[in-house]
């Protein structure tokens, strides 16, 4: 709501605010000063403004003095996933997997700098000048960063992943089309008989989603710690640790890793650990613990292919260990993680698993992968939307899922699949 009308009386009320009051008195009491001065203004002014319009105007400023502003329409919006805040008039939103321009703008870089600091302040977190860069979660779980000047050239940059209330599980996904009833079926029996799983798959692809639905499976007598840099995961069982970590203050002291986190939760006396997302040194630790009888534990990385991921957790190995040969590092990988799911999301704004690889071995320098099943895009449909097939490669007989079922009486459920 920029329109001079209400930028005027903004200026007129908010230049005779007095600031200390505003955090003693509640939000009803100042609605109804709000309302009065609102009155007053528009008699004063002579101003031609409808009831339904001077209603907008003292909402909009009691939700810029009580919430954040014009942003808290976006926050309320349940269709909107991702709201990208890119100076005070570029305000750009994800809803059903597309981006589009919103209407909602903010008055001035000054009204956007101040929710942006409000936002932090919430969460115990600062953002100035001198501490530019912000990366929290809000109180309803939503996932917030933001970078303000001299780092944002064009104005504060805020850019928030809002938190799903609801659960999603694995059925949701396949009515989605994000991949088989097969598939599910195959990826709960994997789960629930322990195979170490590692989703793949590029930024808003899905990952975190899931990684949730997944999550269904665990048994329910099994302790999980999850660790993660602002907690997402919504574990659909009774025994769950969460961890999170935590980033230096501003002495510059008092940092918690997630690499500290994990070396931690092996004290904890887990059945399975799992992280979030994997982006460093905690890839080793992960992969010690998926080898030290932490069976069914899962991570989430950014990769593009499930070789790409093999790759990716090379890196960060190296990152945390710098003297462990590549081949070391390798076995490491082909002795601990089991599946790798692909996901991916498409042009048309729908999320696919494109692939569910099992890795089998090392020959030479090559890690051995079979895919059990993958997506293939075929065209383009009439509302340009991805039309693609998903297709079986069948169980290979040294199948590590088809060898854990087995112990777990589940292998006849496991060979139905693919008859």
């Amino acid at each position: 709501m920029s329109n001079n009308i209400y930028i005027s009386l903004r200026a007129d009320i908010f230049d005779a605010l007095d600031a200390t009051l505003l955090s003693e008195i509640t939000a009803d009491e100042l609605l109804l000063q709000l309302s009065n001065s609102v009155d007053m203004l528009i008699l004063k002014k002579e101003l031609q403004v409808s009831s339904s319009r001077r209603l907008e105007i003292v909402n909009a400023m009691l939700a810029e003095l009580k919430g954040y502003g014009p942003l808290q329409v976006l926050l309320d919006n349940q269709d909107v996933s991702d709201i990208l805040i890119n100076g005070p008039k570029n305000v750009f939103i994800e809803i059903n997997g597309k981006m589009k321009k919103s209407v909602v703008s903010f008055v001035d870089e000054q009204q956007l700098l101040s929710i942006a600091k409000r936002i932090a302040s919430n969460v115990g977190r600062r953002v100035d000048e001198s501490n530019p860069l912000c990366d929290a979660r809000m109180h309803d779980g939503s996932r917030v960063n933001i970078a303000v000047s001299p780092l944002a050239i064009d104005g504060t940059s805020i850019s928030i992943r809002k938190f799903k209330k609801q659960k999603i599980k694995m059925d949701d996904l396949v009515g989605f089309g994000a991949l088989t009833p097969q598939m599910a079926h195959f990826l709960s029996i994997a789960c629930f008989c322990k195979c170490n799983i590692v989703i793949s798959g590029g930024t808003g692809s899905g990952k975190t989603t899931l990684l949730n639905a997944l999550s269904g499976y665990i048994q329910g007598t099994d302790r999980v710690i999850t660790i993660e840099d602002a907690a997402e995961l919504q574990l659909q069982k009774p025994h769950v640790v969460r961890l999170e970590t935590r980033p230096a203050n501003i002495e510059g002291t008092g940092q918690v890793t997630a690499r500290d986190l994990v070396i931690n939760s092996l004290r904890m006396r887990p059945d399975r650990v799992i992280i979030g997302e994997c982006r460093g040194g905690e890839a080793f630790e992960m992969l010690q613990a998926m080898n030290t009888g932490h069976d069914g534990s899962m991570t989430t990385l950014h990769a593009n292919t499930p070789r790409d991921a093999i790759s990716r957790v090379e890196s960060m190995v190296m990152m945390a260990t710098a003297n462990l040969p590549i081949e070391a590092i390798r076995r490491n990988i082909i002795s601990a993680v089991d599946l790798i799911i692909q996901i991916k999301r498409l042009h048309d704004g729908s999320r696919k698993v494109i692939n569910i690889t099992e890795i089998y071995g090392l020959e030479g320098e090559q890690v051995i992968m079979e895919d059990v099943f993958q997506y293939k895009a075929t065209s383009v449909g009439s509302e340009n939307e991805v039309v693609g097939e998903f297709s079986s490669m069948g169980l290979n007989q040294r199948s590590i899922v088809f060898e854990r079922a087995s112990y777990f009486g589940l292998q006849d459920k496991l060979k139905a699949l693919f008859e």
